[in-house]
């Protein structure tokens, strides 16, 4: 009874609960929490108000002014202006309205660049996306690696423990020499350093996995298993086609792509004219008698460029120089996602051939090992080879699941490559 409440008391105890976690809601806790997503979807919101800013210029623009001046009689500006250089007393208020009517479609182009640049960025933010959940996978796939990696060892703590026992007994009875012990003792201390080892490394699996999932310290989770795929991976070329179609950051270069070219048509629309409609309106309730209490004027306004010492053109070039680098890295970029690809699939197709090499290794050596501890229980082997052969088992399981939790990554690997992964 009294175990039983420590028990629960323990439980209780902060740090101590484990929270059970799938795979699918690992990755959705980091999806919804990890900073760095997040700062890549803020980016992507600005660039698309980046779009609107740019969309205004097609609007009208309208001014609201009011404007009180006193002048001395007869006074009229001498220099520094070139509007009317008489000065009235007056007060009014009124609004200045423009609009353009066309600059040859400069504008539209703008717009239409800085469209596809957010469209570009929105695409990052998929790559981002994409990512993290490969590293959720990884973290994943690693704490349960390392979690049976870890109950290998304990059994092997556990099987240790009774053989010591049982031949120190023998030992006692003097049915075996201390040698047998002293092998016993030292298979045993082995195994605990082992499971020092794989308990480090399933926690520092642990608080990798509560980083990628956006967690400030490292948490306690029970992670449900994975089934292994039976499947071999796929094949080098549909990775590759299914790569240059998906991937996000070959989409991401197409419509930077596209958001230069558009900007170097605009750039190439600078020594165009630019017509644009101009109205003033107002009212003055108090003015000089030789005012009236309403004004009201319109213009269209023509302006195009003469000579700027060679800016336009400056700006043309490199525009289009602009777009001649971005196809060399989309170039490049094809490139590395073909190669990378390759050889995450060829990882992946070793992974899946070492899983059935390791398995076929663990039946080996749990028969060898079987086979050892009859013959020493017989007397016909000694304490070194019973040992060698259990060591062979243990080293037998440990790869084992170190297969299989590698297969599992691989595949996450060859689904990245892809564009697919979930």
């Amino acid at each position: 009874m009294r175990t039983k409440f420590l028990i629960t008391l323990l439980a209780g105890l902060p740090g101590l609960s484990q929270e059970k976690i799938t795979l699918e809601s690992a990755v959705a806790i980091a999806l919804k929490g990890n900073p760095r997503l997040e700062a890549d979807r803020v980016s992507s919101i600005a660039a698309g108000e980046l779009v609107n800013g740019v969309r205004s210029s097609l609007y009208p623009t309208v001014v609201a002014s009011t404007t009180a001046a006193g002048a001395a009689d007869e006074s009229r500006l001498a220099a520094g202006a070139l509007n009317n250089p008489i000065i009235f007393n007056r007060y009014a208020a009124g609004a200045s309205i423009s609009q353009l009517i066309t600059d040859f479609g400069r504008t539209t182009d703008l717009v239409h660049s800085a469209r596809q640049r957010a469209l570009s960025q929105q695409e990052n933010v998929n790559t981002s996306r994409a990512q993290l959940v490969l590293a959720v996978h990884r973290a994943y796939f690693s704490v349960l690696r390392s979690a049976g990696v870890l109950r290998v060892a304990e059994e092997t703590v556990r099987a240790r423990t009774l053989a010591l026992e049982q031949i120190s007994a023998l030992a006692n009875s003097n049915l075996r020499s201390t040698l047998d012990v002293s092998f016993a003792e030292v298979n045993l201390s082995e195994a605990k350093l082992a499971v020092l080892t794989a308990s480090n490394e399933r926690r520092q699996s642990l608080a990798d996995l509560s980083v990628v999932m956006g967690f400030s310290r490292p948490r306690q989770l029970e992670l449900e298993d994975v089934p292994s795929p039976s499947d071999p991976p796929p094949d080098v070329e549909s990775v590759i086609t299914a790569a240059l179609q998906k991937r996000p950051e070959i989409a991401a270069l197409r419509l930077e792509r596209e958001a230069a070219v558009s900007l170097a048509n605009a750039e190439k629309k600078l020594n165009l004219p630019t017509v644009t409609a101009l109205a003033n309106m107002g009212v003055a309730p108090v003015h000089d008698d030789r005012l009236k209490s309403r004004y009201a004027a319109g213009a269209i306004n023509l302006s195009f460029p003469v000579f700027n010492g060679g800016l336009f053109s400056a700006r043309q070039r490199e525009a289009d120089l602009r777009v001649q680098a971005i196809d060399l890295r989309l170039r490049d970029i094809e490139n590395q996602i073909v190669r990378e690809a390759t050889a995450a699939v060829l990882a992946a197709e070793a992974a899946f051939e070492r899983i059935n090499l390791t398995s076929q290794l663990l039946k080996q050596a749990a028969l060898t090992a079987e086979l050892a501890q009859e013959r020493y229980e017989l007397g016909l082997s000694s304490i070194v080879e019973l040992s060698q052969a259990q060591l062979n088992e243990t080293a037998a399981q440990m790869r084992s699941l170190a297969a299989r939790y590698d297969y599992l990554i691989q595949r996450s690997v060859v689904a990245y490559q892809a564009g697919s992964l979930p």
